[in-house]
């Protein structure tokens, strides 16, 4: 058996001029062996500050509104490293809830809702939250 190999274009293919020229010009000078870039269009703004400018100012929730933000899409990102222990007892209370509850959530839906919650009990109780005892013992 011979092994066959696909036929891909080249560069010159990949690259070539894909807005429309009369036949009598001739192309804007190219490196070689990669077709001509007829021109360059005007950078468009970016769609994520655009997008961000437009939004509405979030505003401060008062003590006891505070809530998770459950499904919905989120736009905003945060990367949290933990331990293989921590990421266990996450992945164990989303089994629990599924089992022991019928709550069929994902892990980022449970640290939601535990950062909601810490930070509700920040707001109410200040000084003596959890929050600031357990990170005044460490």
């Amino acid at each position: 058996m011979s092994a066959r190999r696909a036929s891909l274009p080249g560069a010159a293919e990949l690259f070539r001029t894909t807005s429309s020229q009369p036949a009598d010009e001739a192309p804007a000078p190219a490196h070689p062996g990669v077709g001509a870039i007829a021109s360059v269009p005007a950078p468009e703004p970016d769609p994520v500050t655009t997008e961000r400018a437009a939004r509405p100012a979030r505003r401060m929730r008062a003590v006891g509104e505070r809530a998770p933000s459950g499904r919905e899409r989120h736009e905003e990102k945060i990367t949290v490293y933990l331990s293989p222990e921590e990421l266990l007892e996450i992945e164990s209370a989303r089994l629990r809830l599924r089992g022991d509850h019928a709550l069929a959530v994902d892990r980022g839906r449970i640290v939601r809702e535990a950062v909601a919650v810490v930070l509700a009990d920040l707001e109410a109780k200040g000084e003596s939250s959890i929050l600031v005892r357990r990170l005044r013992e460490k």
